[in-house]
């Protein structure tokens, strides 16, 4: 294992020391955490983590190694990677490799041996701030220098970093046996998905629900996606600030009201500012696979995986006529609204996992629905939705022992 020196300096002047492993260089982004407790490479390859130097909570990172199978793009997104403990051995059959080697292939820069939960504990306090990781530039005072000189998330528009460059299909549904909700249905509808940054588990959802799935960048203009003759369009996640992304707002804008829309994450914000609403930072965003999540129509409380450092403002939302759906619990942020006259919603959580929980996967099946009957959903469906797929991941599970 690799025993260089490495150091992460954070813009309030906390300067952390420990060894670095992956890549070797000099990194900069916003230093964020996660407290997903597993799930670490689809972490590391969802886009919307771009231009972040992301910590895991969970104090031993990589025993399980690496593997083809789990990856949610093409490689790694982040700006670097935090670890307490780097784990020296894999133990999983489906292990192809080590964190540290595979990290090195995509030129990312890690460190291991900080206390992360310090480092945590700081970040909720103080909130999210710029910092810079090194296993080059060792000088505090330098490292604090880089670290303030990093511009600030918002304002930052970071989709043209993950988004593709041209029109694509996707075909595949969960091809793993060790994935839970396959339905392998027939494609039923023509949808376009507008990829921001999309992770590929929402993509496999979107076609394990009956969707013919067809991909483009977010640089599409509204009249060459209808030219597609969709029957419904999908807005992905992705990173930075949706108010940045002004090119989308006004392509939403006039597809609003025309074609049925489900929007997630950044989508979910996008779809919110071109409505008319506002979005604002959080202190240190939600980032893990244990945010908890009231549906407001049915009651019920999801267990929802979520990664975004911005939301929708729930006043300025109400003003559009637009109603909340989902609010997170833990401090009362907006997760969710529809547009009942305009065949629309969103949510800001990831109904796809990948990694968490699989509470919230009948939004694919919602979304179905909306484009089948031509309206947003209403509480009885969203009921009825929840039902069905909640008893399909029990039957999956088993029964209780």
């Amino acid at each position: 294992m690799d025993t260089k020196i490495a150091k992460l300096a954070l813009e309030d002047g906390t300067i952390l020391t420990g060894r670095a492993f992956g890549s070797t260089g000099t990194r900069q982004g916003e230093v964020v955490f996660t407290t997903s407790m597993t799930g670490y490479q689809e972490i590391l390859t969802d886009p919307s983590y771009a231009g972040q130097v992301v910590t895991m909570t969970y104090p031993l990172i990589g025993n399980y190694g690496i593997n083809l199978e789990d990856l949610e793009s093409a490689g790694p997104s982040v700006a670097g990677f935090v670890v307490k403990e780097l784990s020296h051995r894999t133990s999983n059959f489906r292990s192809s490799g080590h964190l540290s080697d595979w990290l090195a292939q995509y030129n990312i820069v890690g460190i291991q041996g900080l206390d992360t939960r310090a480092l945590t504990r700081k970040l909720r306090v103080q909130g999210a701030m710029n910092g810079c990781l090194s296993s080059e530039v060792l000088d505090d005072v330098e490292l604090v220098k880089m670290a303030r000189a990093c511009p600030k998330m918002a304002g930052l528009n970071l989709v043209d970093r993950v988004a593709p460059k041209a029109m694509y299909s996707w075909v595949d549904g969960y091809n793993s046996k060790f994935s839970i909700g396959a339905r392998n249905r027939k494609p039923s509808c023509n949808v376009v998905a507008i990829d921001c940054g999309a992770k590929h588990n929402i993509l496999r959802n979107l076609v394990e629900t009956g969707c013919k799935v067809t991909v483009v960048p977010p640089t599409w203009s509204a009249e060459q996606i209808r030219e597609l003759k969709p029957d419904g369009v999908f807005v992905s996640n992705g990173p930075g600030d949706p108010a940045a992304v002004t090119h989308m707002h006004e392509v939403l804008r006039n597809l609003i009201g025309q074609i049925p829309i489900f929007g997630i994450c950044l989508g979910h914000q996008m779809l919110g500012l071109a409505i008319g609403a506002t979005t604002f930072k959080l202190k240190f965003g939600h980032r893990g696979g244990n945010q908890p999540v009231m549906n407001l129509k049915t009651g019920r409380v999801e267990i929802t995986s979520q990664n975004h450092g911005f939301a929708v403002d729930v006043e300025s939302l109400k003003k559009t006529g637009c109603v909340p759906t989902h609010i997170n619990l833990n401090d009362k942020t907006l997760e969710g609204f529809t547009a009942p006259d305009r065949c629309m919603f969103a949510v800001q959580y990831h109904p796809e996992a990948s990694p968490g929980p699989h509470d919230a996967t009948y939004l694919f099946d919602l979304f179905s629905k909306m484009i089948e009957t031509g309206h947003s959903p209403t509480a009885e469906e969203m009921d009825e939705a929840q039902r069905r797929v909640g008893a399909e991941v029990q039957k999956l599970a088993g029964p209780a022992k």
